[in-house]
Order: C-alpha cells, then sequence, then structure tokens
C-alpha cells in the first residue's frame, strides 16, 4: 500500500495563529504550511505563484488543507495553474464571501472568486455562523467546485476561536482525502 500524500496548509488573511488548527496540525502531523510573502496584504498573484513555487519543491503530489482565504486562493490556483496534476486533493474550511463589499474592502483584489470545477476532489466545510461566509455560500461554491459539503455546525469562522483544538472531525475529513488520494490513478 502506498504511503499517504503529504499535506500542504494553506492559512488564510493575517496566518493562522498558534492555537489555529491548521498550526496544531503542523506540529503534530508534520506538515507544511506554504509561508506567504506578506499575511497583512495579500494579493492574489503573488498567494498563487507561491503556491505554485512550493508545489513544484514537492517530491510528490499533496493534498492541501486550506483555511478561510486559503480556500479562494486554492480555487483561484486551481482554475489557472499549470500545475493542478500536483494536488491530488484539498480540504477546504470557511470559504470567506470575499466579494461582500465589506470583505472586498478589507482584503481588495480577491473578487471575484474562481467558480470552475476542481481537478482533484475537495471538501468544503462550513459553519452555519460564521461571520464571514454563510453556509449557503459555501453550498453554492462546493457545488461549483464539485466539491463534497460537510456543515460543521454553529463553530463560527472555524478557526482557533472555535475552540477546535486539534479538530478531529477536521483530521477525519483530511485523512478521508488522503486514503482516496492513494488510490487514485496517476
Amino acid at each position: 500500500m502506498s504511503p499517504l500524500a503529504p499535506v500542504l496548509t494553506l492559512p488564510g488573511w493575517l496566518g493562522s495563529g498558534p492555537d489555529h488548527w491548521q498550526s496544531r496540525w503542523e506540529a503534530l502531523y508534520g506538515f507544511t504550511r506554504v509561508e506567504q510573502h506578506d499575511w497583512l496584504r495579500p494579493l492574489r498573484g503573488d498567494w498563487s505563484a507561491r503556491l505554485d513555487e512550493v508545489l513544484l519543491e514537492q517530491r510528490e503530489p499533496v493534498v492541501l488543507a486550506a483555511h478561510s482565504l486559503g480556500c479562494i486562493l486554492v480555487a483561484w490556483w486551481a482554475a489557472h495553474s499549470r500545475h493542478t496534476d500536483r494536488v491530488r486533493g484539498a480540504l477546504l474550511v470557511a470559504p470567506p464571501e470575499v466579494e461582500r463589499e465589506d470583505l472586498r474592502a478589507q482584503i481588495p483584489g480577491w473578487a471575484p472568486i474562481a467558480r470552475t470545477r476542481l481537478p482533484f476532489p475537495s471538501t468544503v466545510v462550513a459553519s452555519i455562523d460564521d461571520p464571514y461566509g454563510s453556509a449557503e455560500h459555501a453550498a453554492a461554491l462546493a457545488l461549483a467546485w464539485g466539491s463534497g459539503l460537510f456543515i460543521a455546525g454553529a463553530r463560527g469562522h472555524l478557526n482557533a476561536d472555535s475552540g477546535l483544538a486539534d479538530w478531529p472531525e477536521g483530521v477525519a475529513l483530511l485523512q478521508a482525502l488522503r486514503e482516496a488520494a492513494v488510490s487514485a490513478p496517476d
């Protein structure tokens, strides 16, 4: 049996602090963060180029674990990159409504959201009380992206403030994608 695909974490705007599930997973499981040059003023083109660069450095295809703006990055990158074969799956947690006027003002340059079907298996995870993106918005993106949809209940933005700790529910969703990647044809 082949080993499970390595995991790259893709934080959103401002990065993920030490109590965020992404940071905890990196410490617990040895996942690798895609470090961006500027977490405060994210530029879609720069973030996308950085993702491409990191993916090309990997010895084998990976599974992505994205949060918030990281989800929007995955969709944009997948719609424009020639290297989508480097990704075997993606967990897309709490995609924000960057087309909303208040978020557009805070994070300019990220709208419109790419709504092209993703060329790899993916699961969108949403909360019913996320202040940055409604569950309906997440469901519409999941449909456009060809992703599965998991509603995590009332958990806010599914970040450190949500009290997820090591987030075993998320680990199970990620494991399912990693296991599916093992049996995916090359």
